[in-house]
């Protein structure tokens, strides 16, 4: 009785082959984990998808192939230097700001004295690996994962879902 227990305990938290698939993409050397963490993997610079992956399966696809973020800001220094970055921290004498053109996106702490201005992100979009080039069957795979991740969610989702 006890290793029957344990049997359908295992089998409730492992994930499908749609989750499997999914995770794999998440994590691949461009993927949605290059920026993101999920399951104490990918890098936390993204927003937090546990949050995310709570909402229904169309709003989890707007947010990713979304074309603007809010969080994103076009930094451009006195130097000339102008990146797409995600404000970390700011304080008298340092803003550190993730440089969203780099993969992974690369940590740079700055002097306010530096910085020109800081805009309304107008040109950085979502990155192409995930947002325009996974199929519908592979943004399905993925949004599973992230569903599953986030919230346990185990139900497949279908292809024609995520159109």
């Amino acid at each position: 009785m006890v290793w029957l227990s344990i049997l359908l305990f295992l089998q409730a938290a492992a994930p499908t082959p749609q989750i499997d698939r999914g995770q794999t993409l998440f994590f691949s050397d461009k993927g949605c984990g290059t920026c993101h963490a999920l399951k104490g993997r990918g890098t936390a610079v993204g927003p937090d998808l546990r949050v995310l992956g709570r909402v229904g399966v169309r709003a989890l696809v707007m947010a990713i192939r979304a074309t603007r973020t809010q969080y994103v800001e076009t930094i451009k220094l006195k130097s000339g230097e102008e990146f797409p970055g995600m404000k970390v921290s700011a304080d008298a004498t340092t803003l550190t700001y993730y440089d969203l053109s780099k993969t992974p996106p690369e940590l740079k702490k700055l002097a306010p004295a530096d910085v020109q201005s800081k805009t309304d992100n107008a040109t950085w979009k979502h990155p192409p690996s995930v947002a325009g080039y996974l199929t519908n069957e592979q943004m399905a795979d993925v949004v599973g994962f992230v569903r599953w991740a986030a919230a346990g969610d185990k139900k497949p989702v279908d292809p024609s879902d995520v159109e």
